[in-house]
């Protein structure tokens, strides 16, 4: 069946499940002071919600990214859709801390089987020339559920307590699962389809790329610093500017989150233009606009204002955007299809990894140098990955883009 005419609408759906995604793992971090107060959760603690959830998104990411290279995507994303929602509904009558922390485990094993299989899907849809505008697309809806969860929580946290939120996203995806898998279609394939391709082999190919380890490792150095603003800047603004819990979760959540949904939209379409010119044009973009977006983390050394700090996290969150949409977008097109979604899911459990690491590290770090020095030195860390780019444009990236570049195939065929 061709599908070319409902790739659109598939991205639709994938924006609201992206956008669940994302709100239903960090609307938490918008009512840790109520989780303080009723739960009675110390600093590290809390720091332990995020990066229980993200090592065992870690753990389990492996084997979701052979899964939905070896069995439909399309039915894999509504099958995770409705199980990490049913988790989200269940946490909101957790009793006890260990209750909590238990959940956050399951929903880490539930959200690790949708973006391997999300992206995939994109990617099999839509060819190099539109593909990072789709993946830009998804990758919005997943910065609108930070801000969206954040507000919620945080709102719905100062009038009625912080479970009402959790149960109603838990709701909101049950019923989005059920649109999803009425919705999504894999896509259509030319010829035989192809068998999956051996764990085993799979991984010697992956780790025979230095591109794909250049974009991984890099990968995991920016994790660091993007969750512990995930985890913590709606705290910072409630300790630095003394806001109640909606202020700070839309605060902590708004600069840092719509400049991010302007630049993955931007940059998807940003991406697409450049790659005119030469596929390997994606990371040298994604280097310069890591180094520009640095320097504006320095602003929270010292006692910053609010508007200060607001417009130095939307410019450095803007910017980051910018280049990190390039990120997909490369990595699929150095992979073959029936490789896609290992790849991807190989990156995000070194991401989760090393973001559940940032996480616990802010949260032991934040009595010494307080959460503004701990945010500053992210600017270290993106300038790291800067340079790791930069020598894996210059070294590696077209020889290797090279090795997989598709053949061409028949008019009117999509390409997987």
């Amino acid at each position: 069946m061709d599908t070319r005419g409902i790739r659109w609408p598939i991205i639709s759906v994938l924006f609201a499940a992206a956008a669940l995604n994302y709100g239903d793992r960090t609307a938490i971090s918008a009512v840790f002071p109520l989780l303080k107060r009723d739960l009675g959760m110390s600093d590290v603690a809390l720091a332990a919600v995020g990066t229980f959830f993200l090592w065992a998104y870690a753990a389990g990411s492996p084997f979701a990214g052979r899964i939905a290279d070896s069995f439909s995507r399309s039915r894999l994303v509504a099958y995770s859709l409705g199980a990490w929602s049913l988790v989200m509904l269940v946490s909101g009558f957790t009793q006890t801390t260990e209750q909590l922390l238990a959940t956050r485990i399951v929903l880490g094993l539930a959200e690790c089987l949708y973006l391997p299989a999300a992206i995939a899907l994109i990617a099999d849809h839509h060819a190099p020339e539109s593909r990072a505008t789709a993946l830009g697309l998804h990758v919005a809806g997943l910065n609108f559920g930070l801000i969206g969860g954040g507000f919620l929580a945080g709102w719905m946290g100062d009038r009625f307590g912080w479970r009402p939120a959790l149960v109603i996203l838990g709701g909101l995806g049950l019923v989005l699962a059920v649109i999803a898998s009425r919705v999504l279609t894999d896509a259509a394939v030319v010829g035989k389809k192809e068998a999956p391709i051996p764990t085993m082999a799979a991984l010697k190919t992956l780790f025979a790329m230095p591109s794909y380890i250049v974009l991984m490792i890099q990968a995991m150095i920016v994790s660091v610093g993007t969750w512990m603003f995930f985890n913590w800047l709606p705290l910072y603004y409630k300790e630095a500017f003394n806001m109640s819990l909606a202020g700070a979760g839309f605060s902590g959540t708004i600069m840092l989150q719509s400049a991010a949904v302007m630049g993955v939209l931007g940059g998807g379409y940003l991406s697409d233009r450049i790659a005119k010119g030469g596929l390997k044009r994606r990371m040298l973009s994604q280097s310069v606009f890591y180094l520009a977006c640095a320097p504006f983390l320095l602003m929270f050394v010292g006692s910053p204002s609010f508007g200060l700090i607001s417009g130095s996290i939307f410019s450095f969150a803007l910017l980051r955007a910018l280049g990190q949409s390039n990120e997909n977008a490369t990595l699929c097109d150095l992979m073959p299809g029936g490789l896609r979604a290992t790849a991807v899911a190989l990156m995000n459990t070194a991401n989760c990894f090393a973001g559940g690491i940032g996480t616990l590290v802010a949260g032991y770090l934040k009595a010494d140098y307080g959460l503004g020095g701990v945010f500053s030195g992210v600017s270290v860390i993106m300038v790291v990955a800067a340079f790791l780019l930069l020598a894996g444009y210059g070294l590696w990236l077209e020889r290797d883009l090279s090795r997989t570049r598709p053949k061409p195939v028949a008019e009117g065929a999509l390409v997987g």
